[in-house]
């Protein structure tokens, strides 16, 4: 559109307006405010570029400059990078969680998108001390490689980033540092080794033996932070297991993929937060049912076979009422939830089962909990 006809339309419209709503009020003095708004529309229409460059200006400082850690109080803090699964939700990316304790950054599960969310909510990738899999499940690590590179190329890192995991972890990191291989190659050779340090280019695999039912293995320790691993059920998927961070007297558990289980109750006792899985045999039977109708037999019969290790959100809330938690999240959300009926819906007798506070998590919810207190404090950070 030109900008004679852009200025024509402001100025008809204003005026259309004015004869409508400027009842007992002088209509010169109306018009002659209307003409300044149109005047002001058109400073800006012909100076929208230079103002847009500005801005973004603005936003690249912000961003360079701070992040969320910079804003925290010690404490301990988890952040969802991913609350969904393989099926597609423009509100919950594949699974992922941050967690930060002080100034350090740790991640659970990569799963798709993992960099771009944690970018959206200006969590330092650079921070990234390591990364906890709860399993090997393509969901929960699809997205390692670029958080790799990511943290690489923000931190100039010269140490492999560690990946810690259950046994069988070995042959994931593995194969993503063989397919990133030419990649780092290029990035050296581009921007030298003093950016690019070599050395920082891959992850190292540090596989631990799978805890027995009832027992947990501690798997980091360092600066008041200690993070235990514990067994899960997600058969066929084995191993697979949940974790709890602890630090400064708060504590967050995050359960995996898994049925409703007395070992997630066990470990979770008394936490301040508990991420809890969820999928809704309701929906996902819906799908099933087109599905056949529809003559998917694939998508039918994936559709039947994982209602049976998964746990629902009625299961998450009872897990949470009976390790009596501070705050029960619900994170990856099977299936998509695209309108906020449906998210009513999922939650269906989840307040019935549990008498605490409970989110129903997507990408960018946030959970605060400050040193040695009780707060806790959730927001969304991008939504």
């Amino acid at each position: 559109m030109q900008a004679s006809h852009v200025i024509l339309t402001l100025y008809v419209t204003l005026f259309i307006l004015v004869d409508d709503f400027a009842e007992g009020v002088e209509v010169k003095t109306v018009k002659f405010i209307a003409l300044g708004l149109v005047l002001f529309g058109a400073v800006l229409f012909f100076n929208r570029e230079a103002i847009t460059l500005k801005l973004m200006e603005k936003t690249i400082d912000k961003n360079l400059t701070s992040n969320l850690l910079s804003s925290l109080p010690d404490g301990l803090h988890v952040y969802l990078c991913g609350a969904g699964s393989p099926m597609m939700d423009v509100k919950r990316s594949g699974p992922c969680t941050a967690v930060m304790a002080g100034n350090r950054v740790f991640i659970v599960d990569t799963g798709s998108s993992a960099s771009k969310v944690l970018q959206q909510g200006r969590v330092p990738q650079a921070n990234i001390e390591a990364v906890f899999l709860t399993h090997f499940h393509s969901d929960h690590i699809d997205g390692l490689g670029e958080l790799i590179m990511q943290r690489w190329a923000n931190g100039a890192h010269t140490t492999p980033l560690a990946v810690i995991a259950p046994k069988g972890v070995e042959q994931v990191v593995a194969g993503f540092n063989q397919a990133y291989a030419q990649d780092d190659a290029y990035r050296i050779a581009h921007h030298t080794a003093k950016i690019m340090p070599p050395t920082g280019s891959n992850a190292a695999a540090q596989g631990f033996e799978l805890p027995e039912s009832g027992q947990s293995k501690r798997v980091y320790e360092q600066d008041g932070l200690v993070v235990t691993a514990f067994k899960v059920e997600h058969e066929p998927v084995s191993p697979a297991v949940g974790y709890k961070f602890e630090y400064r007297g708060r504590s967050v558990v995050i359960s995996g993929d898994t049925v409703k289980s007395t070992n997630i109750a066990k470990f979770a006792a008394g936490v301040d937060v508990l991420l809890h899985e969820a999928l809704s045999k309701e929906l996902v039977l819906l799908i099933n049912q087109r599905a056949k109708a529809a003559g998917r037999a694939n998508i039918a019969k994936i559709t039947h076979d994982i209602l049976d290790y998964h746990a629902s959100p009625v299961d998450a809330a009872q897990t949470a009422q009976q390790a009596k938690v501070g705050h029960l999240v619900l994170h990856h959300i099977v299936p998509p939830l695209p309108i906020s009926t449906l998210e009513s819906i999922f939650v269906k007798g989840v307040s019935e089962a549990y008498s605490g506070d409970f989110t129903l998590g997507k990408d960018g919810t946030f959970i605060s909990l400050p040193a040695e207190s009780k707060e806790i404090k959730v927001q969304e950070l991008i939504w």
